[in-house]
């Protein structure tokens, strides 16, 4: 199976009924420290059910591609796991997820809400994943992969196909990666629209160092944001989609993602988690400097966040 717009289309029809059409903002600029001359325009995945974009991915994956649904099993930072509880509990069924030590408390209590099993192992991603990958090996579960999976990067395109449908003239759209399913397919959904530029915490810039190298690269991502961009390494099916249809890459400081998350809650009221703040840090601190007069949407794609640490 590959990915093409008419399978974009046909699993938001499928998973139109579990998710929501996430709301889009238009911010002033200036209001951000930037002056362009141009428009900004924030979508509001955060809003979606289980606080970010993920819930798409994994409905996708579980109700499209003749899949059998059965007990599942995930590995996640935080919000794959609390998406895939998400649809667990509402088709039905048992997920067990595999989180790693650092993640914050409220996405691990996220997870637990949602009816699902969470087993807390790894002071690192790299372990955490050894530890899901022998549970596999030992039950007969069904995998919902985070990111590297036609499900999952079909399902994050129907963001991108509700996006471009909400601001048909947006000119350059930003995206935070983590593992780069979301960016993938969000690309795939936006071939003929506005261009696509990916932004990685410096810390955590597994796209970035696959691009340099021609091929995915082993990393131990260490950014404040690795909670949700500390995939270890890129996907290699995203590696290809980033390489074909992603137009640019860019990387921020932790200090400039904090400060994104800072303004997006002073300025609009927005609790963001800091993954979901770091598109906005490219055009804040500079990393990304859109064209005089253009129209830039930013994606916001977790709410996640303990509001005490903003």
């Amino acid at each position: 199976m590959t990915i093409t717009m008419q399978s974009i289309i046909e699993a938001d029809r499928a998973i139109r009924p579990y998710v929501r059409r996430t709301p889009v903002m238009e911010v002033d600029p200036k209001d951000f420290g930037c002056d362009w001359g141009g428009r900004l325009t924030l979508k509001l995945e955060g809003f979606q059910h289980a606080g970010s974009f993920k819930p798409r991915g994994a409905f996708t994956t579980l109700l499209t591609g003749g899949r059998e649904t059965r007990d599942l099993v995930a590995v996640s930072g935080g919000n794959h796991g609390a998406a895939v509880g998400y649809a667990a509990r509402a088709l039905g069924l048992k997920a067990t997820i595999f989180v790693p030590t650092f993640a914050p408390t409220p996405k691990v209590e996220k997870i637990k809400s949602y009816g699902a099993e969470v087993r807390l192992i790894g002071d690192n991603i790299a372990d955490t994943i050894a530890a899901y990958d022998a549970f596999r090996s030992e039950t007969d579960v069904a995998d919902v992969h985070p990111y590297e999976a036609i499900g999952t990067i079909t399902g994050q395109g129907t963001l991108g196909l509700e996006w471009a449908e909400q601001c048909p003239d947006m000119d350059a759209v930003l995206i935070a990666i983590g593992g780069g399913g979301l960016i993938s397919g969000m690309a795939y959904a936006m071939q003929m629209g506005p261009s696509v530029i990916g932004v990685e915490p410096k810390d955590a810039r597994c796209a970035y160092e696959a691009r340099k190298a021609g091929a995915p690269v082993e990393m131990r991502p260490t950014s404040i944001a690795r909670d949700s961009l500390g995939a270890p390494s890129i996907g290699r099916m995203n590696h290809e989609a980033i390489s074909s249809h992603v137009d640019d890459l860019a990387l921020v400081e932790d200090d400039a993602i904090r400060a994104a998350q800072k303004a997006l809650w002073s300025q609009c009221g927005i609790a963001a988690e800091l993954g979901a703040s770091t598109a906005l840090a490219a055009v804040m601190s500079g990393a990304v400097t859109p064209e005089p007069g253009s129209h830039v949407g930013v994606l916001v794609c977790g709410s996640n966040v303990d509001l005490t640490t903003i």
